[in-house]
């Protein structure tokens, strides 16, 4: 294998994602452009390629402002938020026992402190859905209130690194909302007792369209082995890591892929939504092979993969003895090392639906979480060598699972 060229197809495939579109979020024109990059490539290898769309949502955010009397705040439109300006009491609450018990009626209401500690789940979402999270989203939309601010400080492991985050992100949400910082927070609360809030968000919700991007290469679809990565990003980052890097992966292997002929399908599913409140992409993928999964031997999830100076890392779910055998038998010899397992991506749809799964990310997946979803997450902090030798490898193991050798 060339490895000088594979690395200059993966700079230019990044540079593509992340320097030339930018953020790809979904519904945007960029992630449009992203998913038309993406079966451009794939087809020029070969591939069968679909894109099968769903409804969607682009979001403008023309920016927030509350005031309090002669003060204002610095606050932050909610993700997908509905905007409108609206003038009104406020009622705070910092637990979900306080929030059953103050006023709502016509008042906006203020979370902050260990209501707010975490990023609630969407209220439609259907993988992960705490009963707390459920229970203060009833709350907040069933009492009367009428918008919602909150105060938080940092939380990366559900909400990337950035502070504040937004406690709602939610385009299924009823009630419009914005967000603070836990000083501004503090400083509200000092000022806003019996006071008038004023609070304008600036938002706009653009209906749109949204794809996968699926590329098939081989004859037998009752045995397939899917490898897939995300390839939407957040607003206000260009998403190196999360996730051009393993979309970059993919394209990579349909290169590699080009002259495959075996029996076994092989599936590159650039999957459209992981970063997006509902997850479309994933939801439409989950319907369209609700009577196929038993077809995937193997479903393997790249995200997270290239960030320098620290390894790539794989983990196996439910994998019988031979799937395993053939992973360890291909990583064991390449530079991605065994790590521990995590459930927060992609590869929970093959988990949820009892296919085997292979996840491949970074040894450094906790430093990402404080990088994720950030301006910092460019293509500056990408080693493209590892983002070659995750193809590379997993592009072995496809064809020992292929039963070529």
């Amino acid at each position: 294998m060339d490895r000088l060229h594979y690395r200059e197809r993966a700079e230019r495939h990044i540079s593509k994602l992340c320097l030339e579109i930018g953020e790809r979020c979904v519904g945007s024109p960029g992630n449009k452009k992203a998913t038309d990059y993406a079966a451009k490539v794939m087809r020029e290898f070969g591939f069968q390629v679909e894109t099968p769309g769903f409804d969607c949502f682009d979001w403008e955010d023309r920016g927030s402002e509350l005031i309090v009397g002669n003060e204002s705040f610095r606050v932050l439109s909610n993700p997908y938020t509905s905007g409108g300006e609206i003038r009104a009491p406020l009622s705070a609450a910092a637990t979900i026992e306080e929030l059953e018990q103050v006023e709502a009626n016509g008042k906006i209401v203020f979370l902050y402190g260990q209501i707010a500690a975490e990023q609630l789940m969407p209220k439609n979402f259907t993988f992960y859905n705490p009963d707390e999270h459920r229970r203060i989203n009833e709350l907040l939309e069933n009492r009367g209130f009428i918008a919602v601010l909150t105060a938080t400080s940092r939380n990366p492991e559900t909400a990337g690194g950035v502070y504040p985050f937004p406690l709602i992100e939610d385009g299924d949400f009823n009630l419009p909302g914005a967000y603070m910082t836990d000083s501004e927070g503090e400083r509200l609360l000092a000022v806003s007792q019996g006071e008038e809030v004023f609070l304008k968000i600036d938002t706009e919700r653009k209906p749109s369209e949204g794809c996968n991007v699926i590329g098939r290469r081989g004859e037998n679809q009752a045995e397939r082995v899917t490898v897939m990565a995300h390839i939407d990003s957040k607003q206000g980052t260009p998403g190196a890591i999360d996730n051009a890097t393993g979309t970059a992966v993919l394209l990579l292997l349909a290169e590699m892929m080009a002259g495959y002929n075996g029996r076994m399908m092989v599936e590159l599913a650039a999957v459209n939504g992981e970063d997006y409140y509902s997850n479309p992409g994933e939801m439409l993928y989950l319907e369209e092979n609700r009577d196929r999964f038993d077809q995937i031997i193997l479903g393997i999830n790249i995200d997270g993969v290239g960030y320098r100076c620290f390894s790539a890392a794989y983990s196996c779910y439910d994998c019988p003895d031979e799937v395993s055998s053939a992973v360890r038998k291909v990583f064991d010899s390449s530079s991605v090392v065994e790590g521990e397992p995590w459930y927060q991506g992609d590869h929970g749809l093959f988990l949820y639906n009892n296919r085997p799964a292979l996840a491949i990310t970074s040894t450094a997946i906790q430093d990402l979480l404080d990088i994720a979803h950030t301006p910092d997450d460019k293509p500056e902090i990408i080693d493209y060598d590892q983002v070659v030798e995750v193809a590379r490898t997993v592009y072995e193991l496809l064809i020992r699972l292929s039963g070529r050798r």
